[in-house]
């Protein structure tokens, strides 16, 4: 160990370009001897983001081989898991290996934690990639990652498997933004409802929109949308292409009998979605963007340019009580557990 305390932030570990924050910085220092604010993680499993893995893969044509060796580069270009094209990480579970004294923490060493910070603003260090998962999006390895002072974890749960809650926590955000969004009454409407942040958003905004309310779940996939009815996850599911912004405004504009939206989530892990999202929302509605597909430009001068007053979320990964919020969705429904456990276990 150093005997230095670091910036709370974790700019002293960055390397290029100087003066800023990890997350910006195309280089960091990813030597896992730790300052005294800093603390080291044996790392078991990366929960690589829907977006950037999608990304890799797609570069890769499905090969596990061709994979591995991307996620190696990053890795060892950047000194973290920072997906060069779509800039999003992911995060982790591992074992508390060593702690700093001036780390704040009630954790002890050999406590399981998932962190709640992006991989791409985490010093990694992959030593043997074990497994890729494409079905899950996660990577098995051998390797340490270290936490800053301000990063923010959760200790993984002893009534949930390590994969269960890896799976869940890494899009702990987006159930727990729903909670907040969502109103009694309102019409809501999921755009990508059927992955697992779609699966997760959708159950809290059928609690939250009350007797009074409407749910729509735009899905892409025939599987995923029947996965949502069987679920009773919407009062409506559309089946269509978000790339195709007047298909998804046709299609909802007709079930609403041309009433826009409240609220609409966009959970979509591929680019150019921003407008099916923008279109059917009404004049100073929200559109909560948790996808890291999502492009400020395309966003920001989509809305101006089809006259549209609506106010536009980042998918903020972070929100007070995020971690508990999720993982008491799979405690609370019996048919999402049983569905993420033979996805994700």
């Amino acid at each position: 160990m150093k005997d230095i305390k670091g910036c709370p932030f974790g700019t002293h570990r960055v390397i290029e370009p100087k003066g800023t924050l990890p997350q910006a910085a195309l280089k960091i220092d990813n030597t896992m001897e730790i300052y005294t604010n800093e603390m080291l993680i044996d790392v078991k499993t990366l929960n690589v983001d829907s977006a950037s893995f999608t990304q890799i893969e797609e570069s890769c044509n499905g090969s596990e081989e061709c994979i591995k060796e991307t996620i190696l580069k990053i890795v060892s270009d950047r000194g973290k898991l920072q997906n060069p094209v779509t800039g999003s990480g992911g995060m982790l579970i591992g074992t508390v290996q060593e702690i700093g004294p001036d780390f704040p923490t009630d954790l002890k060493v050999g406590d399981k934690i998932a962190t709640l910070v992006s991989l791409s603003l985490t010093p990694l260090r992959i030593d043997e990639i074990l497994k890729v998962n494409a079905d899950t999006d996660q990577v098995d390895i051998k390797g340490k990652a270290i936490l800053f002072e301000s990063a923010i974890y959760a200790k993984l749960p002893d009534d949930i498997p390590e994969k269960l809650a890896l799976a869940v926590l890494d899009v702990a955000g987006a159930p727990a933004q729903t909670r907040k969004l969502v109103k009694p009454g309102m019409t809501v409407c999921i755009i990508g409802g059927g992955g697992k942040s779609g699966v997760l958003c959708a159950y809290e905004a059928m609690k939250a929109v009350g007797k009074d309310g409407k749910v729509i779940v735009v899905e892409y996939s025939p599987d995923n949308a029947k996965r949502i009815e069987e679920l009773k996850l919407a009062h409506d599911v559309v089946i269509a292409d978000a790339t195709k912004p007047m298909e998804v405004y046709d299609k909802v504009m007709r079930i609403t009998n041309g009433k826009y939206c409240d609220v609409v989530i966009n959970n979509v892990n591929v680019p150019t979605t921003e407008m099916s999202s923008i279109l059917i929302t009404k004049d100073e509605g929200i559109v909560y963007f948790f996808s890291m597909a999502t492009s400020f430009t395309r966003a920001a001068l989509g809305a101006e340019g089809v006259g549209k007053d609506v106010t536009m979320m980042i998918g903020n990964g972070y929100t007070k009580g995020h971690a508990q919020v999720a993982l008491n969705i799979l405690r609370e429904s019996k048919e999402i557990r049983e569905l993420f456990e033979k996805l994700y276990v």
